[in-house]
C-alpha cells in the first residue's frame, strides 16, 4: 500500500515537471523568434534543402516573391520570379518542389511583435542558390597512372 502511494506520488511529480514549462525553455523560445530581416533570411537558409545531387543542377538559382502575415504565416501564394535559364524542365520542377517544401517547413516563422508589424504584407524577394559541386568521380583512368618499368 505504501509502495503504491509512493509510486503514484513519483508519477505525479514527474508529470508536473514534464508538463510545466521552465524559465529556461521560455528564454529559448524567445531567442528563436526572428527580430531582424537578416534572421528571417538565416532561418530560410537553415530550412533550405536542395534536391539530391544526381537530380540537381549545380549553380541553379530560383527567386521567389513571398509575403508574411504578422504571425509569420505565408500571405497569399509565393510566386517564382526567376529560374536559371540553363536548367531543364525537370530541374526546374525539382527545385520548385524544394523551394515550396522549404517555405512549408519554415512557416509559420516566429516573429517578434515589432518585426511582425513591420513585415506584415510586404513582399520579400528570396533567392535560393544551389552552389554545391558535383562530387569528383572516384574512378581513375589507367592512362594517367605512371608506368613502372622493371
Amino acid at each position: 500500500m505504501l509502495r503504491s502511494r509512493s509510486l503514484v506520488a513519483f508519477a505525479a511529480l514527474l508529470a508536473i515537471s514534464v508538463l510545466t514549462p521552465t524559465p529556461l525553455v521560455q528564454v529559448h523560445a524567445e531567442e528563436a523568434q526572428a527580430n531582424t530581416l537578416q534572421e528571417i533570411f538565416a532561418k530560410l537558409k537553415q530550412c533550405w534543402k536542395p534536391p539530391r545531387l544526381p537530380r540537381s543542377h549545380p549553380g541553379m538559382q530560383v527567386t521567389v516573391l513571398v509575403s508574411f502575415t504578422r504571425n509569420g504565416e505565408i500571405l497569399g501564394h509565393p510566386r517564382i520570379t526567376y529560374e536559371s535559364p540553363t536548367a531543364t524542365d525537370d530541374d526546374r520542377l525539382q527545385y520548385r518542389i524544394a523551394v515550396m517544401n522549404t517555405l512549408q517547413a519554415c512557416t509559420p516563422m516566429p516573429f517578434t511583435d515589432s518585426l511582425g508589424n513591420a513585415v506584415a504584407g510586404r513582399p520579400f524577394t528570396v533567392r535560393f542558390d544551389d552552389r554545391r559541386r558535383k562530387p569528383k568521380p572516384t574512378e581513375r583512368q589507367a592512362w594517367l597512372k605512371p608506368l613502372k618499368i622493371l
